[in-house]
């Protein structure tokens, strides 16, 4: 035990813990708010790119190419400088808000296009059945299509949220904070490089966990019987 001590600090760690479990909670907030937004968001972008009127899901198109390609970074310094003097109530704004916004403005575009996969992948016979009972598309769409399309997109969009919970990181740059915060906060008040990343390292990897456990209660509660079978 002594040789791992001398190469890991675990004392100094301990130290910190509730630096690191305000930041994981502060990782967490900000992730489950943007995730939440990017789907509602998501759910009507992937609607107007299946959209056959050129005035919807052209603007949509190009929204979504610009998104990706321009980097992260670029955009959350884009929206926290550009927010204040494009709106009148930007200056109100605190960082972890701006934050949310950028967040939310980069995720939704892959969010959209996962859910347009998904309601793709539904067979067109569902929806024509949905119809023949009566149904209207709204009502078809809602409780027939878009049930079977989050089933059928649940492993990507469990890799999209882990680049979500990533992402977050980059919010430090506007003094957010959150778990690559907390490093920060360590590594400057000890200069002790490998404690600092090992440990954000393995917040990152238990939140991730967490995620994992959330996914598959979900995956089976919408397969049913046909993920009871796998």
């Amino acid at each position: 035990m002594e040789w791992l001590q001398s190469i890991f600090n675990f004392r100094i760690v301990w130290q910190y813990w509730q630096v690191f479990a305000q930041g994981a909670f502060n990782t967490i907030w900000i992730s489950t708010i943007c995730l939440i937004l990017s789907l509602i968001f998501g759910i009507f972008i992937a609607l107007a790119r299946r959209s056959s009127n050129p005035f919807i899901w052209r603007p949509v198109a190009g929204y979504i190419q610009a998104i990706r390609s321009t980097p992260l970074l670029i955009q959350i310094y884009l929206i926290y400088y550009g927010l204040p003097s494009i709106l009148p109530f930007g200056n109100f704004l605190d960082e972890a808000q701006t934050g949310i916004i950028a967040l939310t403005i980069h995720t939704t575009p892959y969010m959209g296009e996962i859910i347009r996969a998904g309601l793709e992948s539904v067979e067109r016979g569902q929806i024509e059945g949905g119809l023949s009972v009566g149904m209207s598309k709204k009502q078809t769409m809602t409780n027939v299509v878009l049930p079977q399309a989050v089933a059928n997109v649940v492993p990507p969009l469990l890799g999209q949220t882990a680049i979500l919970i990533k992402d977050t990181s980059l919010l430090s740059i506007i003094a957010v904070f959150e778990l690559m915060g907390a490093g920060l906060r360590m590594y400057s008040e000890t200069v002790i490089a490998t404690e600092t990343y090992v440990t954000t390292a393995v917040c990152y990897l238990v939140i991730y966990a967490m995620m994992l456990v959330i996914s598959g209660v979900v995956q089976r509660k919408l397969g049913g019987s046909a993920w009871q079978k796998r």
